[in-house]
């Protein structure tokens, strides 16, 4: 198992400062170990116990099992009988699949938003305005702040639309795939052409360019897609190199 797991954090998993939550210990567990994943600190092929993760994170047995029983559900991890848990290998096919979903979740969303639709939430989109229509030199480069954002980006698009059910799927599937999304701010040139992308997104929506809004942001999505799959097959072949004892 890898050395890397510290201790249970109390902050969201992108590290951006937010109002204090109580959240259970099995919730925090479960975002450690997400984090690990994403970090290649733990890589497809690490095993580990339950017991060497309470140590580490010095929690009891009964959270641990609950966090790694979740992260099972989204197939992360699997229990091995008498042997512990093991990190799965990235399931690329599934991933693609849940981009699919995005994609179609996103297009529709801001299709409706350039619609004259009562239901749509104008105040939040300026919101996103005041974030990401900035000069150059406002702008952040901070990866891990810049992955929040991007998050809150894509979730607000379709939360502004008016469709609660929309949304509630669509954070379903930010939480599935955030383990290799956020690959996507390790390069710099791709944190600036996000500036840029969402900038171009935001633009068309706010002149109800509806089709031009949905190209984009498909243009978008699927060149995020290829990045984190490309990003992910390197980054877990430098963790194996750099670990032959794993």
């Amino acid at each position: 198992m890898a050395e890397a797991l510290g201790p249970v954090a109390h902050r969201s998993s992108a590290g951006a400062r937010r109002p204090h939550v109580h959240r259970s210990r099995a919730e925090d567990v479960y975002e450690q170990v997400k984090q690990d994943v994403a970090a290649f600190r733990l890589v497809p092929g690490d095993r580990f116990t339950e017991n060497e993760l309470c140590d580490r994170l010095g929690v009891s047995r009964t959270p641990v099992r609950q966090a790694l029983f979740r992260l099972k559900q989204e197939g992360v991890v699997e229990v091995q009988f008498r042997s512990g848990w093991r990190v799965l290998p990235f399931d690329f096919e599934r991933f693609d699949q849940l981009y699919d979903l995005r994609m179609v979740l996103e297009t529709t969303a801001v299709h409706r938003l350039c619609a004259d639709d009562r239901r749509v939430d104008r105040p939040l989109l300026e919101g996103l305005a005041a974030r990401w229509l900035v000069p150059a030199g406002a702008r952040s480069g901070d990866a891990v702040q810049l992955a929040q954002w991007d998050e809150e980006f894509h979730c607000t698009l379709v939360a502004a639309a008016g469709n609660p059910e929309m949304a509630r799927v669509h954070r379903e599937v930010t939480d599935r795939i955030r383990v290799v999304r956020r690959l996507d701010f390790t390069r710099q040139a791709r944190i600036e052409h996000t500036y840029e992308e969402h900038g171009k997104i935001l633009t068309a929506v706010r002149l109800r360019r509806g089709d031009q809004a949905a190209l984009l942001l498909s243009a978008h999505i699927a060149t995020s897609q290829a990045e984190v799959r490309k990003i992910t097959l390197h980054q877990v072949y430098l963790a194996r190199a750099g670990a032959p004892g794993r």
